[in-house]
Formats: C-alpha cells, structure tokens, sequence
C-alpha cells in the first residue's frame, strides 16, 4: 500500500470495511480496562513506560509493511511537525497517564465520565479557539455537561479530576493533531518514537534499582508488560485506518461504545460505588450526548 493511503481523507459514506475496523478499535479499548487492571499493581508511570516503547516495533513494523516511512523521514526534516508532535506526545502521555492510574486505583467511572464528556468539549473548543457557531441544541448539551461537573464538584468537594484530566487532555491531543501534516499511523509512530528515549531511561533507572517489575516480578508481570505495546500501538492504527473509510457522523455515534463499556465494566464488574449524585451526573451527560448527536446527525443529513 502506498504511503498516501494512509494519510486522513473524508468519506461520505459507510464502507463494512470501515465499519469492522472501527468496531474492532473500540470493542478492542472497551475491554482495556480488564488488561490494565491486571496491571494494577505496578506503578502508573512504569506502564505508560512500557507502552510507550513496546509500542514503537509494533507502530514501525506495521508502517514498513504499508511502505509509510518516507513521511517519516520527511517529518522529522521538519522542526515545525516535530515541535508539534512533541506536543501531542505530551499530551497523549498525560491521557494514558491518568487513564492508567483511574483504572487501577478504582476511578474507572471517572474515566468514563470523562470520555463522556469528551464531544461536548470538543464542540466548545471549536467554538472558543476556532470562532465556530455553536447551534441553540449543541449549546444546551455542553449545558449539561457543566451542570453534572458543578453536581459532582459540590458532592465531592473538588473537582472530579479525573475526569477533566482526561477530557482536557485528550480534546487538545485531537485538535492539536489534526495539524499534523501526515498521516494517522506515521503521526502515531513519531510521538512514541519521541517519547522512546525518556522512556527508555525510565525503564533501565527502575530495573538497575530493582524496582522494575519487566523480569524480577515473574512470568506474568513479564507478559503483561510486553503487551502493551500490542494493547497500544494496534487497536489506534487500526481504527486510523478504519475511520478513513466512514462519515465523520457514523464515527461520532460510535465512540460513545468506548465510555459505555467502560461504564459497564466499572459498575457490574469492577463493583465501584455507584450512588444518587453519580446517576443524576451521568443522566445529564447521556442527555446532552442524545442531544449532540441529534444535532450532528441532522447537520450530516443536510450536507
């Protein structure tokens, strides 16, 4: 496949291909809270670590069998696509950081809320930074969102953290990376491959410490860590080149499978406290998600 397949195009209708790879992304990041609660034990910083670098052979392996690494090359002859790669890579850092950790420290609701609010937030960040005109009904459901933050703010006494960490985070990895001039699997590779070398370090600091968890834990730890690479690198390339073959409407519809799954996994099977206040939060964000969708699903019938 020639690289310029890779790159992002727009389509106007559903293709069953795209629609299998997109649904196998998402069912695959649904069930991820399973593989990194396994991971649980074993520190935040170490895991992000270890899919950080595991995840660089994965990404360029894939990317030499597709022929995508000339772009690289280029990329990286460009200080203006580097410098704003290295801020993506910073960003995605703290999204995996603080998905990590909810995860294992029982906050798996939290990181649901947060991919929740996610397309409410994206639409605001439109509206703020890009000067988009935001419709009466898109207004009333980002409405909502902030209703359910102030409800869990005033439940709490702080700010649902979390939750914020991961829509702040990942709305501004979106928006920022849509500036990057290659495509989604080469833009992939560049951010680990930025981030390989502190990672890296990181890695041989713990191990020549002992405090390491890659071979001095025993085989499942081992196992588990070499994973994620796997678990990382494969279900975001695959969705990359699943969504070039869908409407940006269809793909808006099912990136709510992640947090809904997520939802589930946290409430039936993680057993977290789920009470009046969190019901009554959620409920609003499922509102104004209806709401949004509503909208957008309209917007894309008219174009």
């Amino acid at each position: 496949m020639a690289a310029d397949a890779l790159k992002p195009e727009i389509k106007n209708n559903d293709g069953l291909r795209g629609f299998g790879y997109a649904m196998t992304a998402y069912l695959f990041w649904g069930i991820l809270p399973l593989y990194m609660k396994a991971l649980a034990h074993i520190p935040a910083m170490e895991v992000i670590a270890h899919r950080i670098f595991w995840s660089v052979p994965v990404a360029g392996t894939v990317l030499l069998a597709l022929g995508g690494m000339r772009d690289v090359r280029a990329a990286f002859r460009n200080p203006r696509t580097i410098a704003m790669a290295s801020l993506t890579a910073t960003l995605v850092t703290i999204n995996w950081g603080t998905y990590v950790w909810a995860i294992g420290a029982g906050h798996s609701l939290d990181a649901a809320l947060g991919y929740f609010i996610n397309p409410l937030f994206s639409i605001a960040l439109g509206a703020l930074i890009l000067k988009e005109r935001l419709t009466p009904v898109q207004i009333v459901a980002i409405g909502l969102a902030a209703v359910a933050v102030v409800i869990l703010t005033i439940k709490a006494g702080t700010l649902p953290w979390v939750a914020l960490s991961l829509t702040f985070s990942w709305g501004f990895y979106a928006f920022f990376r849509k500036t990057l001039p290659v495509g989604a699997n080469q833009g992939f590779f560049i951010e680990v491959l930025l981030l390989c070398i502190p990672a890296t370090l990181y890695i041989i600091y713990l191990e020549m410490r002992g405090e390491g968890h890659l071979y001095q834990t025993g085989l499942s730890d081992t196992a588990l860590l070499l994973g994620c690479g796997l678990v990382t690198a494969l279900p975001l390339m695959i969705f990359a080149n699943g969504a070039k073959l869908l409407r940006l409407s269809t793909i808006g519809i099912m990136q709510y499978i992640v947090p809904t799954m997520v939802f589930l996994i946290a409430v039936f099977l993680f057993k977290e406290p789920f009470g009046t206040t969190q019901l009554i939060a959620f409920s609003l964000i499922w509102a104004g998600l209806v709401l949004y969708s509503w909208s957008m699903l309209r917007q894309s019938k008219d174009r």
